[in-house]
């Protein structure tokens, strides 16, 4: 690709960007399910996620619905005060004042940073939180805490008896794609804005996995999938779950899923992130109940006044 763009030039997320994006990302060592390129790329349409490279520092910005732009980052080494203070009142200029830009998702140690500066608010986030879990907990699902897992995947072989677990490759993402479409159907996600936009990053995910260089598994029940998911490394003992579907007419096939992936794949791994909840209620109890170990915090940085 071409030099990366300066800041304040900005240029949309695209695959051709990977290297250099995932290179600022790696030498950063983020513990945030957003810092991957994967989430970037999939996620780009969506949010109009676009980026930068101001000094040593990151700057990825995006919009949302009718909110005002907000940013991620800035990505890079310390120091980043000034640079966060440039990248808000930039954004603010774009607005002609009309509204506050934020810096959303931030990590602690860019809030840590920034938590003292004058004229600069940091709040957490809580719909945005990371839930980590220890990966052999999410194999095992031992003790009377999980007994109500081990249940849905007994369930499961009662009503379906075999399935077949397969490493994701070409001749499944058709298959994927047709049972994201259904999940969509009885979710009604052109209803419902956050779940349309999963659809496309699932889409996206889906048609660049081998691009992307992520893995990914399916469920095969009676010569069908009937589930999928796919993630990555985060870091050294962390991996990343980014999408996981499943037939939801079927019990206990999330859980079967959720299980199988994290022991055929990320067995060598110490943690799982599974991302936010988004402040849903639906969505943040299922991400209890499978007991976290800890949550990656995240907060909103703004102007003051």
């Amino acid at each position: 690709m071409q030099s990366p763009p300066c800041f304040p030039a900005f240029k949309p997320v695209e695959l051709e960007d990977r290297r250099v994006i995932t290179d600022i990302l790696r030498g950063y060592r983020p513990v945030t399910s957003e810092l991957t390129f994967t989430n970037l790329f999939i996620w780009r349409k969506h949010f109009d996620l676009q980026w930068s490279v101001h000094k040593d520092w990151l700057c990825i910005i995006g919009k949302e619905d009718m909110c005002p732009r907000f940013a991620i980052g800035p990505i890079g080494p310390p120091g980043r005060t000034d640079t966060a203070r440039l990248l808000l009142e930039w954004l603010k200029g774009q607005t002609n004042g009309d509204s506050e830009p934020c810096i959303e998702r931030a990590d602690e140690r860019l809030a840590l940073e920034l938590s003292d500066v004058p004229g600069l608010i940091v709040e957490e986030t809580r719909e945005h939180f990371d839930y980590v879990y220890l990966t052999r907990d999410l194999i095992d699902l031992a003790g009377n805490k999980y007994r109500t897992k081990r249940n849905h995947i007994n369930q499961f072989h009662r009503a379906c008896g075999s399935y077949t677990y397969e490493e994701l490759d070409e001749r499944h993402v058709e298959a994927c794609l047709a049972l994201q479409e259904r999940w969509c159907l009885l979710r009604r996600c052109k209803e419902d804005l956050n779940l349309q936009g999963e659809w496309d990053a699932t889409k996206e995910i889906l048609m660049n996995y081998r691009a992307l260089e992520i893995a990914g598994a399916v469920i095969i029940v009676a010569s069908e999938v009937k589930a999928f998911t796919l993630g990555e490394s985060l870091g050294d003992d962390m991996a990343v779950i980014h999408i996981e579907k499943a037939d939801p007419e079927i019990p206990g096939l999330y859980q079967l899923i959720n299980q199988q992936f994290c022991a055929r794949r990320w067995n060598n791994v110490r943690f799982v992130n599974r991302e936010q909840d988004l402040g849903m209620p639906g969505l943040r109890e299922a991400k209890l109940s499978y007991n976290p170990d800890h949550f990656v915090k995240k907060y909103r940085i703004m102007l003051q006044g």
